[in-house]
């Protein structure tokens, strides 16, 4: 029988267990017997040590042991009634009190020897317990043992005795034939215990020991198994023949770099070096460039994307926004048609008589750089000669969003870029299957914009100082956050701003709003007015969070600023401090409570995204780059790849070194990982990303 056959038996196949206690496992998430044994405790509770109750203080949390010896029922009052049950502790005795429990009366026979958990409370002479569980002595070894007890997630009807009990009876019926699936040298090497040892610890350790080696066997199988799939992602990948190759000198790059008014750093020029050689390959290039907000990855994909259009190909920009493709395409205007590159833009609000004309061009290869936003991923979009996709702000969309991109060509190079920075080791987790390319530096002259957090009664600072920046030549920004998920909020709060600005301290000043409810054409438009330098304030909510690049803007003012994360305040922040100015970014809030407080504090301190990268991690943990644009869902129980990083590492280290050795797996002493991958359909993430 395999490990398969064993953990998809239903729970009906163990003794006790009938279609109602079924229906309550279900309840939690529990069919099977893998999802039974794989149910963790989510706490634990030494009992080790008991002491009588007269022992203990007030209010703490005891476990106590001792015999029953009377019981009193009492109704206080309708709807209440009381049962309390009397035990000889060996010293002053306790009191074990239940509400509305009338049953419980019928549990305790006089004489019992019962061990009780709960809070006690000292009230006069008496040690009262509320009672939260309770073991006989006769239960059995397991259960009637003063020890290290695990504490489950329940639902009504489901009892931590129920569980414990149910989870001991699987471990000794099937525990001794599920076989062994992490390879023996690795469980060697870490000293890690067998899987039927380990699930048997997870639950009833004998001691913290064992609970800790058996946690260390599932974090690193967990991260094991994952990197696995990475390994097998990165290894086909490369190995992806591409029907398109490039000459090592490129022309239009030459001339672009030539024309730029500026040099690249030599960080920029680092990561081209490594980018070019990716796609000078005879492999589908899979690259991540990531950089700080500001740094110049713009400037790398234009350079990209001139190699393939020097090369007669073509290349596609995708950008999630409207506002910000209409601006990129504009950008690359600018600079590409001088050099004869032929560009067109596809977004959601092209009008219906205009877009068979572009599609057309696309299919023709009469377009030679396609910007767009997820309209580019349409079925009727085709592309004659698509060599390279781009993905500017690579959070905003999927794994599945640049597979369909990806499709629209013959294994296309493909590069994702990304300003919210990712710590090096949760990159190996996320984006294992990607190369990494970072720009570790700002352009010269780039100066850091100064943040402070002010109570919102001190907002009048804030428009004093956006004032006289205005008075000399500058522009500012005002962001609202979207309070409620509905457009007539957000609407309401910009144009409540503007009309107490215009009114009040701004009255002077040339003010206007943008928000998600204007047509595209008034967003181009009011873009285009602030960028010429025709409006002094642009209140806005989040709209232009990334990428607007207006050099003259010079303060920010983000009104509750709680309301947004660390990344996103970030990014925010980066609309300002886009030239030689000096540029101040003001933080408006009224939260008090120390997560938030800690998140706003954080931003005040640095500018730097790597470092505020780890502080976001550090302060809300991985889960939000586990969202379903990413993996469809956390992969992950027990592991937390933040805190788990040594593990991590080396987890990496063997999924590498065990897939050069055999990338399908299919070696006979693999046949059991091979197995429990399958069965976890990690193989699906593996068809997704290629």
């Amino acid at each position: 029988m395999s490990n398969n056959d064993i953990w998809c038996a239903g729970l009906q196949s163990i003794d006790n267990i009938g279609p109602k206690r079924a229906e309550l496992f279900r309840r939690v998430g529990i069919d099977s017997l893998e999802e039974l044994l794989h149910y963790f405790p989510r706490e634990f509770e030494d009992r080790t040590e008991t002491k009588a109750a007269e022992y203990y203080n007030d209010g703490e949390q005891v476990f106590v042991i001792g015999k029953v010896l009377s019981i009193e029922e009492k109704r206080l009052r309708l709807g209440l009634k009381i049962t309390r049950v009397y035990f000889d502790d060996g010293f002053s005795g306790f009191v074990g009190v239940w509400y509305n429990q009338p049953y419980i009366a019928r549990n305790f026979p006089i004489g019992k020897e019962v061990l009780i958990t709960g809070r006690l409370k000292k009230i006069y002479k008496e040690n009262q317990i509320q009672v939260k569980d309770y073991h006989f002595a006769d239960e059995g070894n397991l259960l009637s043992k003063v020890g290290i007890m695990p504490i489950y997630s329940l639902t009504e009807g489901l009892s931590q005795q129920l569980v414990r009990k149910t989870i001991k009876d699987a471990l000794n019926k099937e525990a001794i034939k599920i076989a062994e699936y992490l390879p023996e040298e690795i469980l060697k090497r870490y000293l890690l215990p067998e899987i039927r040892v380990a699930l048997n610890n997870m639950h009833f350790p004998s001691s913290l020991k064992e609970l800790k080696m058996a946690r260390r066997r599932f974090v690193f199988e967990e991260l094991f198994l994952h990197q696995i799939i990475i390994e097998q992602i990165k290894a086909k990948s490369r190995v992806l023949p591409k029907n398109h190759t490039y000459s090592e000198i490129g022309i239009l790059e030459s001339t672009l770099l030539d024309s730029l008014p500026f040099r690249l750093t030599s960080s920029q020029e680092a990561v081209w070096d490594q980018i070019h050689s990716y796609m000078v390959s005879s492999s589908a290039m899979n690259v991540l460039l990531q950089g700080d907000v500001g740094s110049g990855k713009t400037v790398i994909s234009i350079l990209a994307m001139l190699k393939a259009v020097g090369q007669s190909y073509q290349a596609a920009l995708m950008i999630p926004t409207e506002i910000l493709a209409v601006q990129h395409y504009y950008s690359l205007k600018k600079y590409l048609e001088p050099l004869g590159v032929r560009i067109t833009l596809l977004t959601g609000g092209i009008k219906k008589n205009e877009k068979p004309l572009l599609l057309n061009e696309i299919k023709e290869g009469k377009a030679d750089i396609i910007v767009g936003t997820h309209a580019l991923i349409q079925k009727e979009v085709e592309f004659k000669k698509l060599a390279l996709v781009v993905i500017d702000e690579q959070h905003r969309f999927g794994v599945k969003h640049r597979a369909m991109l990806r499709e629209k060509g013959d294994n296309p190079d493909l590069l994702i870029m990304s300003a919210t920075p990712i710590p090096g080791t949760l990159a190996m987790t996320l984006y294992g299957d990607l190369d990494i390319c970072t720009i570790t530096e700002l352009p010269p002259g780039r100066k850091s914009v100064d943040t402070e957090l002010l109570d919102p009664s001190q907002i009048d600072l804030a428009y004093q100082v956006l004032r006289k920046e205005i008075a000399a030549g500058g522009q500012g920004y005002i962001v609202c956050p979207l309070v409620e998920d509905s457009e007539k909020t957000e609407l309401q709060s910009v144009v409540k701003i503007k009309m107490n600005l215009e009114s009040g301290i701004l009255k002077d000043c040339r003010i206007s709003i943008l928000h998600g409810r204007m047509k595209n054409s008034e967003k181009d438009e009011i873009m285009l007015s602030f960028r010429q330098g025709l409006i002094d304030v642009l209140i806005s909510t989040t709209v232009i969070e990334v990428g607007l690049d207006v050099p003259n803007a010079s303060v920010m003012i983000i009104t509750d600023a709680h309301r947004f994360g660390i990344a996103q305040l970030h990014q925010l922040r980066g609309r300002v401090g886009r030239s030689d100015k000096n540029s101040r970014c003001y933080l408006v809030s009224e939260e008090k409570e120390s997560l938030a407080l800690s998140r706003l504090q954080a931003l005040c301190s640095t500018d730097d995204g790597f470092i505020l990268a780890e502080k976001d991690l550090e302060l809300r943990g991985p889960g939000d780059f586990f969202s379903s644009r990413q993996w469809g869902s956390h992969p992950f129980k027990v592991a937390n790849p933040l805190k788990d990083v040594n593990a991590l590492v080396y987890a990496t280290k063997d999924a590498k070194n065990l897939i050069e050795k055999d990338l399908e797996l299919g070696n006979p002493e693999h046949r059991f990982l091979a197995e429990e991958i399958n069965r976890l359909k990690l193989t699906a993430l593996l068809e997704e990303n290629l």
